[in-house]
Formats: structure tokens, C-alpha cells, sequence
């Protein structure tokens, strides 16, 4: 099951990369630029058939995919008859819109993704069933001891398999908020409505207290069980829109904050030490931890779907933000190359003088090769350490 699950990541990664191909395709090919290949893969070719002016097909190495748009610097050389359609003499405009066409497919797949969870798989909610009982009254963060006492809910007689269908009076409906009721009742009566094969009853309780950060909260000891539910339509645009913000977000942070865990990361290959399943993790990580979950017993096969969905989903949004970086070589950098030449242009007609010509990206190569050897230097550590010493998920 795990290799199945590592298969399912693999295709679903070579789908997204043809997507964002698609993106730099489609845009390219409506505003008449040229377009002489699309391949999967890099290396060797395999396969491929000529439609048009541009070559499709497979290459041996699938690490990723590319469109080869003609003329994107001004030294490239155009066909005969074909240098008005080379990418350099498009308007700054129609550039951002090719360049910018790959990530924008990416948080579209990313939202439809989530759009599926939502209203088709459904998300793991609370339900008002106790599926557990706690011994103690925990520390925080502690297993129960000896020393810690009892729980309410166990001192009461709660059992599990027990439906809770109110609180202190008041109907539960969204145990997500109704717990809230427990929460704010430290070291009060609490009156548990509760029915037990078929017969309804009320238990009287008094909310341990626990301090968490300085505030007290009330504690009965009661794990609730957990279900699938899916949302109504409009909730599910609503919440795949709220998510996909969030995915975005925290793309970002996590892209500011890269630099700062790398020593963590070198520290983890090299010493073994246990890595932090928040830290950095590479394609190979992200193919494991997608194996784990498929082959883990702890979560049904709806589950299993829901948390690969979410992986590939979370993947495309990241992914997505990584290339608008304004950095070569990477979409981003082409399209601050793009914005730089419109400024220039529009310094240049204030002053009343012709349009300059654009920037030739290829006088940037070495900068280019420098983020190159550094993204390659990180993607081999990555990959090392993803291998020497994989990150680990309990699911």
C-alpha cells in the first residue's frame, strides 16, 4: 500500500508540472509567440509526436517538465519571417500573463482539490460521541501517572459509546463549539444529558481545572470521536477559498524562514538526530510521508484519500509561490525582468525619449548560475537526507 501510495504522488506531480507547462503553453500559444516544444521529463527523449509548430512528447528523467517559448532574450534566434513572435517583443503585459500562467494553474488545482475534499470526501469533524475516556487529569503534555487524579468523566461513570445531546441544558449540535461550555466551567457543575443504548440520561459533574498559559479551562477527560462530514456547496467554495489563503500564507513564511532552518537540516543528516516534521523536507520526503499515510491503519480509506489530497494540494500551492520569487531562473525572475523593462519604459516616455530595449537576460547568467548552484545544492540535501535519514509522520 505505501508503494502505491508513493506511485499515486509521483503521477500526481508529473500531472501538476504538465499543468503548469500548460499554463505557459496555452497563455503563449493566445498571444501568438512561438512555441517549438513541451516535454515531460528532462533528458533523453522517449516518445514524442509533432502538432503545429510544437514538438510533444516524453523525456527520460521525470523530475519536472518545460515549454520552450522562442526568443526569450533578444539574442535568441527566430525562423525566418518568425521574429515578431519571438516572447522579447511582447508587450510587458502579455510576459507577466505567460509567466505568471503557471503558478496561477497551480493555485487553481490546489482550490479544486480542496473543493473536492470539502464537498465530496469530507473533513474530519468532532461528533458527539465519546470514544474515550481519560484516567486523570493530565499535566500538559504528560502521559497519567500515579499521582494525577481521577477525571471527572471517569469518576461519573461516562463511558465510552456514550452520545452526548446536551449541556447544561443547552443542545448540542457543534461539538467543536458547544465544548466550549466544558471549557468555561473549571471547577463547576456541569449537567451532562447523555443517552446509552436507548435511554437517555443526566449526570451531574464537576469540570476539573487545568491552567494552560495562565488561564484556566475546565477538564472532564473525554475524547470525542471524529467522522467525515461534508460541507454545503457554498460552504465548501467558502472554506476551499479560506484554506487556499492559508496555503499561501504559510507558503510564504515557510519560504522567508528557509534559510534559518538549514543548519537544523544539515544537523539532522549528518548527526541522525530525529528531524522536525516542520522543517524542510524535499520531494523524496514528501513521496514518503504520502506512502505513510496510504499505508497507514489508523485512518480509513477516505482518510487515507483526504490526507494524500491535501499533501499534492498543499504541494501545488507552495510550489506555486516558490516560482513567483523574483529570482532567475525561475518565473518569478522573469517577470521582474518583465516589470523592470516596463519601468524603464515609462521613465523613458516622461522624459520624452524612445522606448529602451529590453533587458537581455542572458547578461544575468551569472547570477542565474549562482541561484541555480544554490537551489541544486539544497536539492541535494534534501534528497540526502530524505533518504539517510526520512522524516516520520505519525498518522
Amino acid at each position: 500500500m505505501k508503494i502505491i501510495g508513493v506511485l499515486a504522488f509521483v503521477i500526481a506531480l508529473l500531472l501538476s508540472v504538465m499543468i503548469h507547462e500548460f499554463g505557459h503553453y496555452i497563455t503563449a500559444k493566445r498571444y501568438g509567440m512561438r512555441v517549438s516544444e513541451f516535454f515531460l521529463g528532462f533528458g533523453k527523449r522517449i516518445w514524442s509526436f509533432t502538432r503545429g509548430e510544437t514538438e510533444f512528447g516524453i523525456k527520460a528523467i521525470p523530475a519536472g517538465g518545460y515549454c520552450r517559448i522562442e526568443g526569450m532574450s533578444a539574442t535568441d534566434e527566430m525562423p525566418p519571417g518568425e521574429e515578431s513572435r519571438a516572447f522579447f517583443k511582447a508587450s510587458s503585459g502579455r510576459k507577466l500573463i505567460v509567466l505568471g500562467a503557471g503558478s496561477f494553474l497551480h493555485f487553481v488545482l490546489g482550490f479544486i482539490i480542496l473543493l473536492i475534499i470539502f464537498a465530496g470526501i469530507g473533513t474530519s469533524k468532532p461528533t458527539t460521541t465519546i470514544s474515550e475516556i481519560s484516567a486523570c487529569v493530565p499535566r500538559i503534555n504528560a502521559a497519567c501517572t500515579e499521582s494525577d487524579p481521577k477525571s471527572p468523566a471517569l469518576l461519573s461513570g461516562l463511558q465510552a459509546g456514550d452520545v452526548i445531546t446536551s449541556l447544561n441544558g443547552v443542545p448540542v449540535n457543534n461539538w467543536a463549539k458547544d465544548v466550549e461550555i466544558i471549557r468555561n466551567s473549571a471547577g463547576k457543575e456541569i449537567l451532562i444529558e447523555i443517552e446509552r443504548n436507548g435511554q437517555v440520561q443526566t449526570i451531574s459533574i464537576i469540570a476539573a481545572t487545568r491552567v494552560v498559559d495562565g488561564k484556566e479551562y475546565g477538564f472532564l477527560g473525554i475524547v470525542n470521536g471524529y467522522e467525515l462530514v461534508r460541507d454545503a456547496p457554498f460552504t465548501s467554495i467558502k472554506n476551499s477559498a479560506i484554506v487556499s489563503w492559508d496555503f499561501i500564507s504559510g507558503a510564504v513564511k515557510a519560504i522567508i524562514s528557509l534559510p534559518s532552518k538549514i543548519p537544523a537540516l544539515w544537523g539532522a543528516t549528518v548527526s541522525g538526530a530525529d528531524r522536525d516534521p516542520n522543517g524542510l523536507v524535499g520531494i523524496v520526503g514528501v513521496a514518503q510521508v504520502t506512502g505513510q499515510a496510504a499505508s497507514s491503519e489508523g485512518l480509513s480509506t477516505s482518510e487515507r484519500i483526504q490526507t494524500f489530497l491535501l499533501i499534492i494540494a498543499s504541494l501545488n500551492f507552495f510550489v506555486g509561490v516558490f516560482n513567483l520569487l523574483p529570482i532567475l531562473p525561475l518565473d518569478g525572475g522573469h517577470m521582474a525582468v518583465a516589470i523592470a523593462d516596463e519601468v524603464r519604459a515609462i521613465v523613458a516616455r516622461i522624459r520624452g525619449r524612445a522606448r529602451p530595449e529590453g533587458i537581455n537576460v542572458n547578461k544575468l547568467a551569472p547570477f542565474t548560475m549562482v541561484v541555480f548552484v544554490l537551489l541544486a545544492a539544497l536539492t541535494v540535501l534534501l534528497l540526502a537526507a530524505d533518504i539517510i535519514n526520512p522524516i516520520q509522520v505519525n498518522f
